[in-house]
């Protein structure tokens, strides 16, 4: 942190009053020194040659040296207080020592937020993603009860941003910001509650099943479990979720912008940003690793991952999320409303507000606008008639429909097009988020602080991200092809199916009596894979010792590659897909530009509404682009990919879930999705900025002089910092 700076360029502190270092105590009746943030009519203790302040006794910066936590005998502790009188020192009620005072800076704001969006990321949109399918098996849920559990954090997020945004826009930020942590960390705890509240998971089949001669089904009249029910306990924990974090996305991003310089905020917002994206990553690699063990941790099981039949830890890890962020929402609760200072920076600030033809938002800068429920319906009003605000937020949520999209259905994406595992596409999927959305998010508020872009140049390098990344689109064009699956994509002698028919019977089976309701692929030594090892015709099971799979013997379907060598390897077949390098480069540059636009966006949003109504915009914008894009996101993308199926699910002659895709056409409708919403996205940010009317540039050249001219002596209405904050 660099120190303090004169106008002359010498060391030399700002204070509402000179201090007299005279005396080792502090005058009676006063409660101990008292530092003031500089506002109104101050003077300048005069500087030495060397930097220090000129006085008769010891000068503060000796005390410098000082450990945090002590106090010189006969001193009191060192409050700080802003020039009205409020508290700024980091604390909780009155306890507030003097070595927590080390972290009341932005940093220091800045590394407790991001370890919360950071959890926050990893929890809902790493676990939730990465156990859902466990879940569903494990307490026998549907797929529309599995999407309810995950829609209701959006649906909560929507019913409390009006509020939180608005009120706690007004007030303490840190006070919301903390209570929200305890509450989502209450709702992780509650979601792991069915876990703790039922019995232990049994096996209610053999491990073997599958095998010619040897299938066994549940009957299709059993009753509906019972365990259904937990689904409203998942539905709860979820809305807590999503009640916790409204004030992080909101709150916590003006906090950050109105504690730091203005071209410093973008990049503070990149960093809080970069740590949310990298928070799903480590949910995806996490959470898969804790679905290699078993649910009931400590019971030897004759079952492995690979079998359908395996239900993983899925709870762990919404346990330690939900005590880590307990343990994080007791820093944060001890923030001041303000940092010390940061009345410096909103002094600076140059409005970028967008000027209104009626001049009705010369409103929002009335100190007392926005404090009571009143003002709310004017609020409202007046970001709707900010045009530049309107399009910016719907750019968003085609931005955020892109985003949800593939979040949701990008590892079903890798899955069906390079041949791989549910586990083994949630891991490659985290490998390629984490360096290509968690650059580009650091990246985007670089760029805007190393060029020092105003308003509607960080609109243009928003709408420059999406069209690179509507060209990289064009990929999708380009598939990889199926692995032949017999009776599926060909027929059991080669020869291709019909179109849309399925024929999983032959005369190498017919003898097998195989069920449809028994999906285990297997792959056979010719190259051909297989519904199950029964359809495959196999005879005896052994296991590769190696591997750990499943090995299938003596199966009649399956070609001699060599005499008497007719076997199959549980699990799908490995693809050999030649564009597979080309494919993975291009979904890289995809997500790279599409995460490269959000923090300008963002930092564009904040720019062009008045300060007084910065938390409350970014509420109603993620209330639109929640409800216009993160809602229906993954239900447009999962609509059109399930136009694309090949082999549903038979649940006693109800449609179930997809088990194989038609690669082409999943990139086609992938490529037709992808192509709206991008041009979309390009055509609203080209409206944002043509309409976008900056303020008057006497006004903006005036403020700037009075930032770059002003001395030590802060006049009222021509603030200066005294020196630049190292970032």
């Amino acid at each position: 942190m660099a120190m303090p700076q004169n106008s002359t360029g010498q060391n030399g502190f700002c204070f509402a009053q000179t201090l007299d270092f005279s005396h080792p105590s502090p005058p009676p009746g006063e409660a101990g020194r008292t530092f003031d943030v500089p506002s109104g009519r101050e003077t300048c203790s005069p500087p030495l040659s060397n930097g220090t302040v000129s006085s008769g006794a010891p000068s503060p910066s000796d005390s410098c040296a000082e450990p945090l936590c002590s106090t010189t005998p006969g001193e009191e502790e060192t409050k700080y207080v802003s020039a009205e009188g409020e508290e700024l020192a980091c604390g909780w009620g009155g306890f507030t020592p003097g070595c927590l005072q080390a972290f009341n800076t932005s940093k220091g704001v800045l590394f407790f937020l991001c370890v919360a969006s950071f959890l926050q990321g990893m929890t809902v949109n790493g676990f939730i993603n990465t156990v859902i399918t466990s879940i569903e098996r494990r307490f026998d849920l549907r797929s529309y009860q599995s999407g309810l559990i995950a829609s209701s954090y959006d649906i909560a997020a929507c019913i409390c941003l009006i509020f939180v945004s608005y009120f706690g826009g007004n007030g303490h930020k840190p006070r919301w910001l903390g209570w929200g942590m305890l509450v989502m960390g209450l709702g992780s705890l509650l979601f792991t509650l069915p876990h703790f509240t039922t019995g232990p998971y049994e096996v209610r089949s053999a491990a073997e099943v599958g095998i010619c001669g040897e299938n066994q089904s549940l009957p299709c009249t059993q009753a509906a479990s019972s365990l259904s029910g937990y689904m409203f306990v998942f539905m709860l924990g979820q809305f807590l979720h999503g009640m916790g974090a409204t004030p992080l996305y909101t709150l916590g991003v003006t906090y950050l912008d109105e504690n730091v310089k203005t071209n410093y905020s973008p990049v503070y917002i990149a960093v809080f940003y970069t740590a949310a994206i990298l928070g799903p990553a480590a949910g995806y690699l996490v959470g898969g690793m804790f679905l290699n063990i078993y649910t009931e941790i400590g019971r030897e099981i004759d079952i492995s991952p690979e079998n359908t039949l395996w239900v993983g830890a899925w709870w762990i890890g919404f346990l330690g999320a939900g005590a880590a962020s307990l343990l994080i929402s007791i820093p944060i609760l001890g923030y001041p409303q303000r940092l010390p200072g940061s009345q410096r920076y909103s002094m600076m600030r140059v409005s970028e507000a967008h000027q209104l033809k009626d001049g009705s938002h010369k409103k929002a800068s009335d100190p007392d606008f926005g404090k009571t429920v009143k003002d709310l319906p004017r609020s409202v009003l007046l970001l709707l008639k900010n045009p530049t605000f309107i399009f910016l937020c719907l750019a968003g949520a085609t931005e955020a429909t892109l985003i949800a999209g593939m979040s949701t259905f990008g590892p079903k994406f890798l899955e069906s097009q390079f041949s791989l595992s549910a586990s083994e596409a949630a891991t490659f999927f985290g490998y390629l988020v984490v360096p290509a959305g968690g650059g580009g998010t650091f990246l985007g508020g670089f760029l805007v602080n190393k060029f020092k872009l105003r308003c509607s140049g960080i609109i243009k390098l928003c709408l420059l991200c999406t069209v690179f990344s509507l060209l990289a689109i064009f990929i999708f064009f380009i598939h990889c092809p199926n692995m032949p699956m017999a009776g599926v994509t060909q027929m059991y002698e080669g020869s291709a199916l019909p179109g849309g028919h399925l024929n999983l019977t032959a005369a190498c089976n017919a003898e097998c009596g195989c069920l449809q309701e028994t999906y285990s692929p297997v792959c056979g030594s010719d190259g051909i894979m297989y519904y199950s090892p029964c359809h495959a015709g196999c005879q005896d099971v052994s296991e590769n010792f190696g591997t750990g799979k499943k090995v299938y013997h003596m199966c009649s379907c399956i070609e001699e590659t060599r005499p008497g060598f007719s076997d199959a390897e549980g699990g799908k077949c490995t693809s050999s897909c030649k564009t597979k390098p080309l494919l993975l480069f291009f979904m890289f540059v995809v997500i790279l530009f599409t995460f490269l636009s959000s923090i300008p966006a963002l930092t564009a949003t904040l720019r062009c509404v008045p300060d007084s109504q910065r938390s409350f915009a970014l509420g109603i914008q993620w209330i639109v682009v929640r409800t216009l894009g993160g809602i229906p996101g993954p239900i447009a993308f999962g609509s059109m990919i399930d136009k694309s199926c090949l082999l549903w699910q038979d649940q006693c002659g109800e449609q179930g879930s997809c088990y194989v895709y038609q690669n082409s056409a999943m990139s086609q409708y992938t490529f037709i999705a992808g192509l709206v919403y991008k041009v979309l996205g390009s055509t609203f940010f080209i409206i944002a900025c043509l309409l976008y009317k900056p303020p008057p540039q006497e006004s903006a050249r005036g403020s700037s002089d009075a930032s770059e001219n002003g001395n030590c002596d802060l006049q009222e209405h021509k603030p200066s910092l005294p020196a630049e904050e190292d970032i």
